[in-house]
């Protein structure tokens, strides 16, 4: 597996070569820190859309609670950042440890929490979640296998905490 995750991330920051490609993949790296760009887009979409204000707001705790759900397995597994012989990283991080991937982590719950939720929701950021994820590895600062666990966490975290707040609010009526 681990020459695999090295091939795999090797080829994804050869794609950074690529100035524009460089360009869109460090946007989405610091957009997606702290999973801000999710937060803000269910904050944002809480005040556009006051029939569902609720539902957005419920969607954006989710997407907080996995982001720290992947800042504690961080902190439990503490597994280095990739270091890519002649490839710097075109970012630089906040943190050293890389699984799981916390971006890839607040993208997926975002595609599952903010995916039902109107044509943004579903027309928007599932595309730009995947985009999220992949740019981890374009920018090199994660293995393929810390994104893809970074996106199970995340989204089996936000599929659970929704299917919960759906029988809480069932259970109220």
């Amino acid at each position: 597996m681990r020459e695999v995750d090295h091939r795999l991330l090797s080829a994804m920051r050869d794609c950074g070569a690529d100035p524009k490609v460089a360009a869109a993949a460090r946007a989405l790296s610091f957009s997606g820190e702290h999973g801000a760009l999710w937060l803000a887009a269910g904050l944002l979409g809480a005040a556009a859309d006051c029939e569902r204000r609720g539902a957005w707001l419920r969607g954006t705790a989710l997407i907080g609670a996995a982001h720290l759900a992947s800042m504690g397995v961080k902190r439990v597994v503490r597994r280095p950042r990739p270091q890519l012989p002649d490839r710097r990283p075109l970012v630089k991080t906040l943190g050293r440890h890389s699984f799981p991937s916390s971006h890839a982590t607040s993208a997926a719950a975002a595609a599952v929490a903010l995916g039902t939720l109107g044509p943004f929701g579903r027309q928007v950021v599932p595309p730009l979640a995947a985009a999220m994820c992949v740019s981890r590895l374009v920018v090199g600062v994660h293995y393929p296998s810390d994104v893809a666990a970074g996106a199970a966490l995340g989204g089996i975290t936000a599929g659970l905490g929704a299917t919960w707040l759906r029988r809480r609010e069932a259970s109220r009526v």
